[in-house]
């Protein structure tokens, strides 16, 4: 939902950055016009996503540096970290240009020496001439069949595992998307600096854009992944994308050299050559090129950070989509296409149909009957599963009225995830398979006598999962499907069948 200030300006037409006193680290706000974007158009950009694509969670528009459009879809908030997945790549970019002009290393550094007690025995010539260069602009070299062979869930050590890879291509001269080698990016700078990436960028990029309580995930050999693992909040990311707008300025002050953030975002590697196509326009340095002259942090299930140089413009994306290009579509006809080099004629009637918008956004809950007869003789009963690979052992569901609490036990951690009848139920935990609790809203109802659905958002990440609990002949049937999955994993789960244990 929007802050209820926000909503309350746009509602009276008023320039919002006069209407809300928010701290120094906020970017500042504006009307839609006063930046020379019509809030009509930004409201038919909304109308449009919510139409074609399935699901943005939140999004946020910066011109000349002010914040005309924000808004998040309700279960999802705007405090709320969002997993970044490939984005976390452009920030991991970024450090190494700051260990670059810090002379800690430079990008034509061989990558073999900085590991010499993971090297092969007898290093390949394409090898030995892999720079971090090649690193960073997915040119390490490798055949896509090779690299598939490596696995971040493997048990070698993850710089050695990379190293004894094939290099089929002379580096430099073939792109291969590669997250292994931002996985190297990252332990790289931590070899150069004897500083983690994580704690590296904290005082030279994360406190200074005011991204406050960024969390990113590390390798059990205790290295940032870099290549992924990332959260941050929605305006984080376009605070990062106002650095690179800025040239890596920051309230007037260098923080990013300028070269880097020109070299990053150039075409370092040719990708393609399709002009319909967002990625085959070129790749930087952990950075997309796009069409229209702009570039891009990208993350897996549509997680952006799209700046336009041309139109002074950042556009912040958090999602949980296949339709990637579809979101990239939008950007183009919806908010690019309508911007204009002078301010606009005040609409106040407009801020307003967009400040109603925005403040009312919300993702569908689950629909259904808020109760069913079946709901007394089954409420509380635990039911016990066979062994199975997600390590789900319990479930019951506790009725109480219209309201439900699903509660499970996975790996010998109890989670509880209160479900919302119409509406969204924040609050819930679901225990993960690796013994990680996920923060999760809920939404739920009866979809047939026998049959509760639950519609849950893991709302730190980009997936929904909807659960189907089916009450029958004495047992429970548990179905589960994510709305998106990595790579060609299945979206469906196997049902899990759960006999009762001990009645009530």
């Amino acid at each position: 939902m929007m802050p209820r200030l926000l909503a309350l300006a746009l509602l009276a037409g008023l320039p919002v950055a006069s209407a809300v006193d928010r701290p120094a680290a906020n970017l500042p706000r504006s009307s839609p016009e006063a930046q020379g974007i019509s809030s009509s158009a930004l409201l038919a950009f909304v109308n449009a996503a919510e139409a074609k694509i399935d699901a943005l969670h939140s999004f946020m528009v910066v011109r000349h540096g002010h914040v005309v459009a924000e808004g998040w879809w309700s279960p999802y908030q705007k405090d709320d970290p969002h997993m970044l997945f490939s984005l976390s790549k452009s920030f991991t970019s970024t450090g190494l240009g700051l260990a670059a002009a810090e002379g800690r290393l430079t990008i034509d550094d061989p990558v073999l020496p900085y590991f010499p007690d993971d090297a092969p025995a007898d290093p390949s010539a394409n090898l030995k001439a892999m720079r971090v260069r090649d690193l960073l602009a997915m040119s390490t070299g490798h055949h896509a069949d090779d690299l598939q062979k490596f696995s971040f869930a493997g048990n070698e050590r993850l710089t050695k595992a990379f190293l004894a890879l094939p290099v089929a291509h002379k580096p430099g001269t073939h792109f291969l998307y590669n997250t292994p080698a931002t996985y190297m990016l990252s332990a790289i700078l931590q070899k150069a600096t004897g500083t983690d990436l994580m704690d590296y960028l904290r005082p030279r990029l994360f406190e200074p854009l005011g991204i406050r309580n960024p969390s990113w995930e590390k390798s059990r050999d205790g290295i940032t992944l870099g290549g992924y693992g990332l959260k941050v909040t929605t305006e984080d990311i376009a605070r990062f994308g106002q650095l690179y707008l800025r040239k890596g300025r920051w309230r007037g002050k260098p923080l990013v050299p300028a070269t880097w953030v020109a070299a990053a975002t150039a075409r370092q590697t040719s990708n393609g050559s399709s002009p319909t196509s967002d990625w085959d326009q070129g790749y930087g340095y952990q950075f997309w090129r796009c069409r229209h002259g702009a570039y891009r942090g990208d993350g897996a299930f549509g997680q952006f950070c799209i700046v336009m140089p041309e139109q002074d413009t950042v556009v912040a994306i958090t999602s949980g989509t296949r339709d990637l290009q579809g979101v990239l579509d939008l950007v183009w006809e919806r908010l690019l296409g309508p911007m204009k080099a002078a301010p606009l004629a005040p609409d106040g009637a407009g801020c307003a149909r967009l400040g109603r918008k925005l403040a009312g956004l919300t993702l569908a809950p689950q629909a259904g009957r808020p109760s069913s007869a079946l709901a007394v003789s089954v409420s509380g009963r635990t039911y016990v599963f066979p062994a199975n690979d997600e390590k789900i052992e319990t479930a019951r569901v506790e009725f109480n009225g219209d309201a439900a609490t699903i509660i499970l036990t996975v790996g010998g951690h109890e989670g509880r995830v209160p479900c919302g009848a119409g509406s969204w139920r924040r609050g819930g935990t679901l225990p993960g398979a690796d013994g990680i609790d996920q923060p999760v809203a809920a939404s739920g109802a009866w979809t047939a006598d026998d049959t509760y659905t639950a519609r849950l958002y893991l709302n730190e990440t980009p997936f929904r999962v909807t659960a189907t609990l089916k009450f029958a002949d004495d047992r429970l049937v548990l179905d589960r499907e994510y709305n998106v999955a990595l790579g060609d994993a299945p979206t469906r789960r196997p049902p899990l069948v759960g006999q009762p244990r001990g009645g009530y």
